[in-house]
């Protein structure tokens, strides 16, 4: 596919292709939402908003760097049923380690929990998070396309989409009490997708249905407010 991409023509650049490629960028950029409240809950796990800041920062490198390495491999990753075995394997887990811990510790918004204790770690999770989510999107993009640079014009997009929207989801994460809980239950929503796509796909809900599910969770992480004294009381610890 590398080789394919290299030697294509320039003519790609054409003007009917435009169309498409708006819709892919509105797609990625709606689509990311899910992706980046589970990345904004991770990068949460550092107590220093300029490690949060950095973490963010260089897991979204790390990410972008796996997408493309996963757009020109797609076609080679589609055979082997293990990497999706692996990524919703990924995602149970880190669900599950999330919940584990909330229920043993009771937290709430202004004490969240922690995934990981280093920076490295925390890029680590951004990054790897990041790739189970596209695992599925992209392989299958790519295996439809006729157009590998779209591809990779949609990955850009997504991840651009994700620096901003996971940005906001952190702050919004400290004035939302449920919110936190509700990007780690969209984690295992898409984890299971994965588990159950890789034993059959006749099985695998339909798209329409997933995106519904995590349309009503995301309502039920905005459905309670801190009281604003609190929310003050996190963004200002005196």
């Amino acid at each position: 596919m590398f080789e394919q991409f290299l030697n294509t023509d320039v003519s790609f650049f054409r003007v009917e292709v435009i169309p498409i490629l708006v819709v892919l960028i509105l797609l990625e950029a709606i689509l990311s939402a899910d992706n980046a409240i589970a990345l904004a809950a991770i990068v949460r796990s550092l107590p220093d908003p300029k490690q949060e800041e950095w973490a963010l920062r260089y897991g979204l490198i790390g990410a972008f760097v796996l997408r493309v390495v996963l757009i020109f491999t797609a076609t080679w990753v589609i055979k082997y049923w293990q990497f999706e075995l692996a990524g919703s394997l990924y995602l149970l887990w880190l669900a599950g380690k999330f919940f584990l811990e909330k229920s043993q510790d009771g937290h709430d918004a202004k004490h969240p929990v922690r995934m990981a204790d280093k920076l490295w770690q925390v890029v680590a999770l951004v990054s790897l998070t990041d790739l189970a989510f596209s695992l599925d999107s992209v392989t299958a993009a790519v295996a439809v396309a006729q157009e590998t640079w779209l591809v990779l014009i949609g990955g850009v997009a997504g991840i651009i989409t994700l620096r901003f929207l996971a940005g906001l989801f952190i702050k919004w994460l400290e004035e939302f009490t449920h919110l936190e809980s509700a990007g780690y239950l969209i984690v295992l929503l898409v984890g299971l997708r994965l588990f159950i796509k890789v034993f059959s796909d006749s099985l695998v809900p339909p798209e329409w249905l997933m995106l519904s599910c995590i349309g009503l969770v995301f309502l039920w992480g905005f459905s309670k407010r801190e009281p604003l004294d609190d929310v003050e009381a996190i963004a200002d610890p005196k």
